[in-house]
């Protein structure tokens, strides 16, 4: 997305300049085991500063109004209470928290009020980028051998809300993961995976409400997995996007399965870049995702969208085994041929087209669809035996309200032990990772809002 790359390339000046500005420095082994805020340092920047790689900077509550960057390899920064530690931006700074050290992890704390991102994992730490070039056409995609991605990150028991683009932003970063964290209120998205392959990454066990997207993924491809999450309450639960605004495009290869997108319908939210509004899982251009075992309901628009996007088409995605119902229309395949997408034993009650699953159904034994994939899209045609184009229900998008007008979350829970558990750096990760153990999520008591 053009505000993703304008935002990513402001970011990398000011990551540069993390040094002068008082952020830790990469490198070397020199520094404390452990560094307290306020007791040890005064500052969140001065205790990444002086901790040591593999260190553990931990926070005692207080609202700190600064910025930070995490250079170091392996650093931990925690907060004692997750409620009431927090990163307050004050609505004139651009990010929290910018992680660009491997390994590192950010973790038990809150994030606010900024005018990009609450926390950032990126590789990006070149201060020749420059802020004036992004942004629509005038944006190069990142030279992504010239800036290799960060390798090892993690954010668990984060809450971020009310920043103007990203609650959570990984981009340019693989090898990490994104676990129990909430994220309300960002006008762009809640949690957001961009630009990775492969990702090696997990996003589990997080809840995204009052956004104008829950959950984002961007060319974010191979071996990213989406798993046991709740997006409730946005104006759209789930994009999987392809674009050229960004490198390694199409996006490809993700699993999205034990996950909740329900009643993503929120007038009291920021308003959608795009516009989109009561969308459960909208994918534009995503190519051989595997969507199963997901609640999908309450969505006023459509439950699961597949539609292709300029020079993307959506092809070859596996939509099985989902409860997909009480949705404007529950299943909507926007393409001109099945293209290798399938359906099958999603308990929807209506589709567009029509049996889905007849048209677009998945082999047995394979699970993959049973027509041919073409690498271009081409629209329906009169006499072809293509089927007609998919539909969504109209439903007209209501006005947003400001980011910062979102109401504050309640407080979320806290991450076990946090006080005195020892430091637990990003290595190794996602580790293993078992899709199949998370279930279909109960269906909560709902009344169906199809009209048509």
């Amino acid at each position: 997305m053009s505000r993703a790359a304008a935002l990513l390339l402001a970011t990398a000046v000011l990551t540069a300049c993390g040094a002068a500005l008082g952020g830790g420095a990469p490198g070397g082994s020199a520094g404390a085991a452990v560094v307290r805020v306020p007791q040890d340092a005064a500052s969140l920047r001065e205790a990444v500063d002086r901790v040591r790689p593999g260190g553990l900077v931990l926070v005692s509550p207080g609202v700190y109004r600064e910025s930070v960057t995490v250079a170091k390899p392996g650093v931990v920064l925690r907060g004692t209470d997750r409620s009431a530690v927090v990163v307050d931006g004050e609505f004139k700074r651009p990010n929290g928290i910018t992680v660009t050290g491997a390994g590192a992890a950010v973790e038990n704390l809150t994030v606010r009020d900024h005018l990009a991102n609450g926390v950032l994992f990126t590789g990006v730490t070149d201060a020749t980028l420059q802020a004036g070039r992004a942004g629509g056409s005038a944006y190069d995609p990142l030279d992504t051998v010239k800036f290799p991605p960060l390798k090892g990150f993690r954010a668990s028991y984060v809450t971020a809300y009310d920043n103007a683009l990203y609650g959570i932003y990984a981009f340019d970063a693989r090898s990490g993961v994104i676990e129990h964290s909430y994220a309300s209120g960002q006008a762009d998205s809640g949690i957001y995976v961009g630009q990775c392959r492969p990702c090696d990454t997990v996003v589990r066990h997080n809840t995204v409400e009052h956004n104008a997207v829950g959950l984002e993924v961007t060319n974010a491809s191979e071996r990213l997995y989406l798993l046991g999450n709740r997006a409730s309450h946005n104006r759209v639960g789930l994009t999987l996007d392809s674009n050229d605004l960004e490198a390694l495009g199409p996006q490809h290869g993700a699993v999205v399965a034990g996950n909740a997108f329900t009643d993503n319908n929120d007038a009291a939210s920021p308003e959608q870049a795009d516009g989109g509004f009561g969308i459960g899982i909208g994918a534009g251009g995503g190519r051989d995702n595997v969507i199963e075992r997901n609640l999908i309901s309450g969505n006023r628009s459509a439950g699961v969208l597949l539609s292709d996007v300029q020079g993307y088409p959506a092809r070859g995605n596996t939509v099985r085994a989902n409860r997909v119902t009480g949705n404007g229309t529950d299943l909507v395949l926007s393409t001109g041929a099945p293209a290798g997408n399938c359906f099958a034993g999603n308990a929807e009650s209506h589709s567009s087209p029509g049996d889905l699953s007849g048209i677009a159904g998945c082999d047995r034994a394979t699970g993959a669809g049973t027509t041919a994939a073409p690498d271009t899209a081409a629209p329906a045609e009169p006499g072809t035996g293509r089927p007609p184009l998919g539909r969504a229900l109209p439903v007209q998008a209501p006005p947003g309200i400001s980011f910062q007008d979102v109401p504050a979350p309640p407080a979320q829970p806290a991450m076990p032990g946090a006080p005195t558990a020892a430091p637990r750096p990003a290595t190794g990760l996602p580790g293993h990772v078992e899709p199949g153990a998370f279930r279909l999520p109960k269906s909560p008591t709902a009344v169906p809002i199809r009209t048509g």
